[in-house]
């Protein structure tokens, strides 16, 4: 009997009520496997087949740094990990705790944007500020990795998001906000960030397997 073909995304429930509309939107994608964070410690992970596991800001840390040995495996085959929020527990290959930002001015979380297909088109106003309130975007950052690429900043140059190539052997994207597949919604450019950011992941993915197709 053929195996049936995992969906490409696991996106893990933290059950927050603020993770409403990604929770639903992950169900009805039949390319997405929605599993409760208090399943994962059973899951079989590596056997399972998904290219991309998803968390957002609401995750259980503490869990997840009892599973941080087999989250570096899951990379370790050549997988992608996305991690939206604030970090503060080791259980990132490669990751630092967050640090929240001093803020003195709105103008502090000012975004700036760097060239990268992720955020193609996307302007700095779109994201910084939210119905005129600035802050929701990011409110800190997490120290780089030895190697990794910024693709936004704040005002003061600190990395809101990056992307880790040298931690593991698969790739690992960390931004100090909520889940970037979210922003599909947004009637300004910031709506452009989740479809990019999709299409950026398979991408990614392709070009890992090619590299270790090599060595």
């Amino acid at each position: 009997m053929s195996r049936i073909a995992a969906a490409d995304f696991l996106l893990l429930d933290s059950g927050a009520i603020f993770s409403e509309q990604t929770v639903p939107d992950g169900q009805s994608d039949p390319n997405m496997k929605v599993l409760d964070q208090y399943d994962f410690a059973s899951y079989d992970l590596l056997e399972a087949g998904h290219k991309f596991l998803i968390m957002d800001e609401f995750i259980d840390q503490e869990l997840m740094f009892d599973q941080k040995d087999r989250i570096k495996a899951f990379l370790d085959q050549g997988n992608i990990l996305f991690f939206g929020g604030q970090l503060f527990r080791h259980w990132i290959p490669g990751a630092s705790l967050f640090m929240p930002k001093t803020i003195h001015s709105y103008l502090d979380y000012q975004v700036t944007v760097l060239d990268h297909p992720i955020f193609d088109g996307v302007l700095s106003d779109d994201i910084t500020f939210n119905k005129g309130v600035a802050g929701f975007f990011s409110r800190g950052h997490h120290p780089l990795p030895e190697g990794a690429e910024v693709l936004l900043r704040l005002a003061g140059e600190e990395p809101i998001t990056y992307i880790d190539r040298q931690s593991s052997q698969g790739t690992i994207v960390v931004h100090a906000g909520r889940n970037l597949l979210n922003y599909r919604h947004s009637s300004n450019s910031a709506g452009r960030i989740g479809a990019q950011f999709h299409r950026f992941l398979y991408e990614e993915y392709q070009s890992l397997q090619r590299r270790r197709a090599q060595v």
